[in-house]
């Protein structure tokens, strides 16, 4: 192996086999409490939180290390309303003629529609930027690799992190969704990918009663 001096030792606790078990059962019972929510509460959290989600997030496995992320937190009142009223534009064409009849019926029992609330109400908006490539101080550009899966790996820690906090979410794509690189004045290089509502869950929210499909119908042992 060449550069060796470049690679630190990985140190990591020696569980037993009975402690593996009980840590991933633990963690899969409180993961799979996770929720798509999209009733926010306006209650304050704490700018810390979500530095260390943001943070979570930006541990994720990377293509060749390039970190092809940009986390963008929008807690700005009048931001927030510009984002919405934009969201809602794309949203009304997507319900009103872009999406084909058998979506909008897989999203019947889901209660949704083109008026996006909650992108006012919930404290924060973070808007998750893929960088498909790299630009330095003179502009000169630098490939990245395997952006989408690399972006989409740190959208699930992301997301993982925003539930542990104790917090919830929403996976919202107002596609197309070129109108946030306008309205937040990101660099050519940045293409939005992901749009999340970050708070605590409105008094009496509710979520569809849905159910997870069993590990037999998702894996497959060989």
């Amino acid at each position: 192996m060449t550069n060796e001096n470049k690679f630190i030792p990985y140190k990591t606790s020696n569980f037993s086999a009975e402690e593996l078990i009980e840590k991933s059962q633990k963690y899969f019972q409180k993961i799979n409490k996770r929720r798509s929510v999209r009733d926010f509460s306006d209650k304050e959290v704490p700018k810390e939180v979500i530095e260390n989600i943001i943070k979570t997030a930006g541990s994720a496995p990377s293509g060749a290390h390039k970190q092809p992320w940009t986390f963008c937190v929008i807690s700005n009142k009048e931001l927030k309303s510009k984002i919405r009223k934009l969201a809602e534009e794309e949203e009304y064409e997507n319900y009103h003629g872009r999406m084909s009849d058998s979506w909008k019926a897989d999203l019947k029992d889901f209660g949704t529609d083109h008026i996006k609330e909650f992108l006012e109400v919930a404290p924060y908006l973070i808007v998750v930027f893929k960088k498909v490539f790299d630009l330095d101080e003179d502009d000169n550009k630098s490939q990245n690799y395997y952006v989408n899966e690399s972006v989409g790996i740190a959208c699930g820690f992301l997301i993982t992190a925003i539930h542990q906090a104790g917090l919830v979410t929403l996976t919202h794509t107002p596609s197309p969704m070129g109108f946030l690189q306008k309205a937040l004045a990101r660099p050519k290089n940045e293409k939005a990918f992901l749009l999340l509502p970050v708070g605590y869950p409105a008094k009496g929210c509710k979520v569809p009663d849905l159910k997870r499909k069993d590990l037999n119908e998702i894996s497959f042992w060989f």
